[in-house]
C-alpha cells in the first residue's frame, strides 16, 4: 500500500480511531470539499476541460442517441446516451429492473460508427449486454415522472417551473448504477490508475453523472421546443444549477466499505487531516464570518430538504435546532487563537452526532489552500499481506490491542447475531436476513469482520496454550479456513482507520449507516431513505454548468463554492401538488 506523510499539524492529533469510525457517526458525515463530485469539478476547472455536443438525434420525445465530447489536456473521452421509452409499469429503481429511461457510458478516444452500433446493441442492456473495453462507465437512469411532467410543460408554455419541485426531489434523472472498474467487460481498473484524468477514486463514474445532468437539461429543453416553438423558453441559469442527478441504491453499496478497508483508510484519514489542518489555523474575523455565513446557508439548505423517513426527519430536526446555538456560540465567544478548537470541543460535548460532524465539514470548507491537496491522496494501492513468520503469541497480542472493540462483543446473545448477510439469487446482490427465521445462512457472507476477528482469537488462543512458541504459518496449516482474516488483521494494524467498529449482526445495527458513510464521501445530498434498506440522494445539485465550465473560469475560489445548495428565489409560479417521487 502505498504510504503518505501526511502534512498533520503537531498541536492537533487526528481523532483516535474508536470515535471516528463508531458507525453511527460515519452515518452522520456529511458531504465535505474532498468528496468525488467536488474534486471533479475542480479537476475539471483547473485543467481547462471541455465538453462540447457532437451529436443530439432526439425526436419529439426526447428518444433517441446524444452524445457529448470531453477534451481534457491528456486526452479525448466521449459520453454515449441511448434514450428510449418506457412503459410506466416497466420502471423501476431495483436492480432487477431490465429496462431503463435512459442507458448511457463513457467512452475512452472516439467513437466511430461501428463502435456506435455495437454499444446502441448492448449499452441499453446493461449487465445483459457485450459491453465494450473502452467503455470506461456504464450506467442507467429513470426520470422522475412528475418532475419531467411539470418542466416540460412550463418550459413550452414560456414559463420557468417551480424551484420547490427541485427542493422536493433535485432532479429530473435519478441513476440505479453506475458501474465502472471492469465490470461486465467494461474497461478494468488497471486501465484508469495510470490515467491523470480519472486517478482519483470514482472520477469517472463522477464525470458520467455530471454529463447526465447536462443530458436531462438539455432533452427537457429539447422537448418543451418541440412541443411548442413559438412559446418554448430555456431553463433559467439559477434553476439549471439548482439541478442535480438522483441515485437509489441499496445494500450493495454496503460491502464496498468491508472488502476495501485500505481505500476506506485513505478516505477517513484524509479527511481528519482536513479537519486537523484546520483546526490548527489561527482564526481572524473574516474567517468568523465566512464560518457563520457557511452555517447559516447549511441551515437553509436543511430547511429545505425533505424527507418521508421519520427516522432521517427527526435527524434533520435535530440538526436545524442545533445549528442556531453554533451561530449564537460563535457570535459571542472573543476570537482567541485555539477558537476552532474551542468550537468542536464544546460541539462534541453539547450537539448532536449530525451537527458535529457539520460543523467539521463547515471548518474544513475555510481552507481550500490547505485542505484541497488532499484530494490526490484519496487512492490506494489496496494490498492485504500475510506474514507467516510472525509469532503466534505476537498475533493474539496484536489482536487484543487493535480489534478490542470487536473482543468485547458477546456473540452468544441473540442480539448480537441477529443478521445475516447473503447474495440474492435474483442479481448476486447483498442482501440481510434474520439469522433462525429466514433461509440462506447456509450461503452467509463473510462481511461481518467482527465475529470472524472474535472466532480467530479463540481457536488461535487454544492453539497457543499448547504450541506456545508456534508461528502463524503453524497455526494456518492447522486451521486453513483462518487465513483471510489472519491476512486482514496483519495488514490492517498499521492503518486505524480502514475497519468500522461495529457488529454488522447486531440486532440495532443499521444499514443505513453504511450507505450513508460511501454515499457522503461521493458527495451526496438530500438523503431521502425509502426503508431501512435503501435511500435516494440527490448528486451535483448546485455544481457549476457546463457552459460555465467551458467558460474557463478565473475564479476557481467562487467556481467551487457550492455546497449546501438553496432553492432559487423568484423562478416560477406554480405549487407543486403532491410534488413527491413516483417510481
Amino acid at each position: 500500500m502505498t504510504e503518505f506523510a501526511y502534512p498533520t499539524p503537531a498541536s492537533v492529533p487526528l481523532r483516535p480511531a474508536e470515535e471516528v469510525m463508531d458507525l453511527e457517526r460515519l452515518g452522520s458525515l456529511p458531504a465535505s470539499r474532498l468528496s468525488f463530485v467536488r474534486s471533479l469539478i475542480r479537476q475539471m476547472a483547473r485543467q481547462r476541460w471541455q465538453i462540447s455536443r457532437a451529436r443530439f438525434d432526439l425526436d419529439d420525445q426526447g428518444h433517441g442517441i446524444a452524445i457529448y465530447r470531453l477534451q481534457t489536456p491528456q486526452g479525448r473521452y466521449h459520453g454515449v446516451i441511448f434514450s428510449q421509452h418506457l412503459e410506466d409499469d416497466q420502471r423501476s429503481d431495483r436492480v432487477i429492473a431490465q429496462a431503463w429511461d435512459v442507458t448511457f457510458g463513457v467512452v475512452e478516444g472516439d467513437v466511430d460508427d461501428a463502435l456506435l452500433e455495437q454499444m446502441a446493441a448492448n449499452v441499453p442492456l446493461q449487465e445483459a449486454g457485450r459491453q465494450h473495453p473502452r467503455l470506461l462507465v456504464l450506467s442507467r437512469a429513470n426520470r422522475s415522472l412528475r418532475n419531467f411532467t411539470h418542466f416540460v410543460e412550463a418550459l413550452s408554455a414560456g414559463d420557468q417551473p417551480d424551484p420547490a419541485w427541485l427542493t422536493r426531489v433535485g432532479y429530473l434523472y435519478r441513476t440505479t448504477a453506475v458501474y465502472g472498474n471492469g465490470k461486465f467487460g467494461i474497461a478494468d481498473y488497471v486501465r484508469l490508475r495510470d490515467n491523470p484524468d480519472f486517478q482519483r477514486p470514482f472520477s469517472a463514474q463522477m464525470l458520467a453523472v455530471y454529463l447526465l445532468r447536462h443530458f436531462s437539461i438539455e432533452q427537457v429543453e429539447h422537448i418543451a421546443r418541440r412541443r411548442a416553438p413559438e412559446t418554448a423558453v430555456p431553463m433559467a441559469t439559477e434553476l439549471r444549477r439548482y439541478l442535480g442527478i438522483g441515485n437509489s441504491t441499496g445494500l450493495g453499496m454496503a460491502p464496498f466499505l468491508i472488502n476495501h478497508p485500505q481505500l476506506i483508510q485513505q478516505w477517513v484519514t484524509c479527511r481528519e487531516t482536513a479537519l486537523a489542518l484546520a483546526l490548527a489555523q489561527t482564526p481572524d474575523e473574516d474567517s468568523r464570518r465566512r464560518l457563520i455565513a457557511l452555517t447559516r446557508r447549511a441551515m437553509r439548505h436543511l430547511a429545505q430538504t425533505v424527507s418521508e423517513d421519520a427516522d432521517q426527519g427527526a435527524r434533520n430536526a435535530a440538526l436545524g435546532a442545533a445549528l442556531p446555538e453554533v451561530i449564537a456560540w460563535l457570535e459571542e465567544m472573543p476570537l482567541e487563537p485555539d477558537l476552532w478548537q474551542q468550537l468542536v470541543a464544546w460541539s462534541a460535548r453539547t450537539l448532536p452526532l449530525e451537527a458535529q460532524e457539520l460543523v467539521n465539514t463547515l471548518l474544513i470548507e475555510l481552507y481550500p489552500e490547505r485542505v484541497d491537496p488532499l484530494e490526490d491522496r484519496m487512492g490506494t494501492e489496496e494490498r492485504l499481506e500475510l506474514t507467516p513468520d510472525m509469532p503466534l503469541v505476537r498475533l493474539k497480542q496484536l489482536i487484543e490491542t487493535h480489534y478490542d472493540w470487536a473482543l468485547a462483543e458477546d456473540f452468544d446473545r441473540p442480539e448480537a447475531r441477529h443478521w445475516f448477510w447473503y447474495r440474492s439469487a435474483e442479481k448476486e446482490e447483498p442482501r440481510l436476513g434474520v439469522r433462525g427465521e429466514e433461509p440462506g445462512a447456509e450461503k452467509e457472507l463473510p462481511l461481518a469482520i467482527a465475529p470472524r476477528v472474535h472466532h480467530t482469537h479463540g481457536v488461535l488462543s487454544d492453539f497457543l496454550e499448547a504450541n506456545p512458541r508456534a508461528l502463524v504459518v503453524e497455526f494456518l496449516i492447522a486451521h486453513p479456513r483462518h487465513k483471510d482474516i489472519v491476512r486482514r488483521i496483519q495488514s490492517m494494524v498499521e492503518t486505524p482507520y480502514g475497519e468500522i467498529r461495529a457488529n454488522l449482526w447486531h440486532r440495532d445495527m443499521k444499514p443505513m449507516h453504511l450507505l450513508r458513510t460511501k454515499l457522503a464521501f461521493f458527495g451526496a445530498s438530500r438523503f431521502d431513505p425509502k426503508s431501512d434498506r435503501w435511500v435516494r440522494i440527490t448528486l451535483f445539485q448546485g455544481a457549476p454548468l457546463v457552459e460555465e465550465l467551458n467558460a474557463e473560469p478565473r475564479d476557481l475560489a467562487d467556481f467551487d463554492d457550492w455546497s449546501f445548495p438553496l432553492e432559487p428565489e423568484g423562478i416560477g409560479q406554480a405549487q407543486p401538488q403532491g410534488a413527491g417521487e413516483t417510481s
